[in-house]
């Protein structure tokens, strides 16, 4: 699971375009408002992670791009990490995402990733079902966890790529929490819900964005699918001990992207993950 929650990490920082962010004061609609009203858009972002331990550079990049229609969505992915043995576990992430795009939220339907990392190589299929949802994993996992997630859990969930980059669209009210939130997430074995705490709006300048962006500060309820010393573990989202900060832009075409993510170790001193490549362009659904 630690990969996967390193993995899950860099696909929080995605984003939507280098526009500047709009007044906090006023309400956004979301952008999946012009999406199902005829005008699809791609997504199209690389997000770079770097941290240092003994004077060695630890990095990671992760490239996305996400197709979004009218009525149907679809995200692919490659995580790639190089790391610290004990520290950050090198792995090579694809992920695949699909679903259907309603009026405030992405629905999932289908999830596929596949770690080739050297040793497991796991790959792990979802399929989301009226009563259930159906998961295979080759080689299987060891067990699901205690207690293990129920069908209705797992259904209130989404995979880890929507349940991020799905977050970045949830419409905001005007005199609610702009960081928005809770963030449900099922990966195949463990269900976590992450809240988010805004800490204010603050300046940010990354290789992709300049301008205010919310600072936000995320807890982690480890619900289901682990085991007793995983729970009692006090991992955060990267595998680390400190807390974690994630900065959400509210961008002027209405959605909340995250452009920045940092959190202090004990290892390796400060990890920080941003963008660095960001953009939003029209879908020709004809070629596609």
């Amino acid at each position: 699971m630690k990969k996967m929650i390193a993995a899950t990490s860099l696909i929080a920082l995605t984003a939507a375009g280098a526009t500047s962010a709009q007044s906090a004061s006023g309400a956004m609609a979301t952008p999946l408002t012009d999406i199902r009203d005829g005008e699809p858009m791609r997504l199209i972002y690389e997000v770079k992670a770097t941290a240092w331990a003994l004077f060695i550079p630890i990095t990671g990049k992760a490239n996305f791009r996400m197709d979004l229609k009218p009525d149907t969505y679809s995200i692919n992915g490659n995580v790639k990490t190089t790391g610290l043995a004990d520290i950050l576990v090198n792995y090579d992430l694809r992920l695949a995402a699909s679903g259907y795009v309603r009026e405030d939220h992405l629905e999932p339907y289908a999830y596929i990733s596949q770690n080739r990392d050297g040793k497991k190589n796991r790959r792990v299929e979802m399929t989301y079902g009226k009563d259930d949802v159906a998961m295979t994993a080759t080689p299987a996992f060891g067990n699901l966890g205690e207690p293990p997630a129920t069908p209705a859990q797992k259904l209130e969930a989404a995979d880890p790529l929507t349940a991020f980059l799905g977050h970045a669209f949830t419409p905001r009210p005007a005199d609610g929490n702009p960081c928005g939130g809770p963030m449900k997430i099922f990966d195949g074995r463990q269900l976590t819900h992450l809240t988010f705490e805004n800490a204010g709006l603050k300046d940010v300048k990354t290789a992709a964005y300049r301008g205010k962006a919310y600072e936000c500060h995320v807890s982690m309820d480890k619900v289901a699918g682990y085991d007793a010393d995983e729970i009692s573990a006090k991992e955060t989202l990267t595998g680390i001990d400190g807390p974690l900060r994630m900065w959400m832009a509210p961008l002027d075409n209405g959605a909340y992207m995250p452009v920045k993510i940092q959190a202090d170790t004990d290892d390796i001193g400060t990890v920080t993950l941003q963008v660095s490549k960001l953009r939003f362009e029209p879908l020709d659904t004809e070629s596609n």
